[in-house]
């Protein structure tokens, strides 16, 4: 199994004067569900170098048994921060691909043209889609063999309008992850706020929230088998 992450090369939350990047926990819950199940793992972002750590991802009551696997992994580390440039991936090296979330994602690859067409390659060979939390961002400008919304007509979930207000970042978000699954023609449901609820539909995999990471890399490791 080679698996393709994709995470954010943006830091920067909105005009706050505060940092984003990547959940720790989206990347480290299935980064180690399917390492250890054999998976090679392959970390790649628009820029490349340094992925950027959401700091309130990091914070003592955001730890999991995962993120304290991650602070003692060195190689996990070093793979964080010399990431490939996605540009120079090539779709047909791998198997699947996985989105983490954090905020990051909202900005830059909801936009990326090169991680757009990514998804419609992986896609249209049907191979497993996964996305997490804010990464189902990255579907927004993502279009189907039929050249409509990929998420059109598909069970989607992510981080819902109500997640997001308890955060209160409604307003520092250049868009609602919920409204635009909804505005794309997805068929969005969620569970109660920061509960674990991952879907499935086809090869597109979505979970709704940090709690959900594990949930998605299950389902993602089922669909490879």
């Amino acid at each position: 199994m080679k698996i393709l992450f994709v995470l954010t090369s943006h830091d920067t939350l909105g005009d706050t004067g505060k940092k984003t990047g990547f959940w720790i926990e989206e990347f480290a819950a299935p980064y180690y569900a399917l390492l250890d199940k054999g998976a090679t793992i392959t970390v790649a972002t628009p820029k490349g170098g340094q992925a950027p750590i959401d700091p309130s991802s990091d914070t003592e009551d955001a730890q999991t048994k995962d993120t304290k696997r991650f602070k003692g992994d060195k190689a996990a580390q070093d793979i964080i921060a010399n990431t490939k440039v996605l540009a120079d991936i090539n779709a047909s090296d791998f198997d699947a691909v996985f989105y983490p979330g954090g905020h990051g994602p909202l900005w830059d690859l909801a936009n990326d043209a090169t991680s757009i067409k990514l998804i419609e390659t992986f896609n249209a060979k049907e191979k497993p889609v996964a996305f997490v939390c804010h990464a189902p961002a990255a579907l927004k400008g993502v279009k189907g063999k039929d050249g409509s919304p990929l998420v059109k007509g598909k069970k989607v979930t992510g981080f819902t309008n109500t997640e997001e207000a308890a955060v209160q970042l409604t307003n520092v978000v250049p868009f609602l992850v919920e409204d635009m699954l909804k505005e794309n023609g997805g068929i969005y449901s969620k569970k109660e706020d920061w509960a674990a609820y991952a879907i499935q539909d086809g090869n597109l995999i979505t979970g709704q929230n940090p709690a959900s990471s594990e949930l998605v890399a299950e389902k993602l490791l089922a669909s490879l088998k």
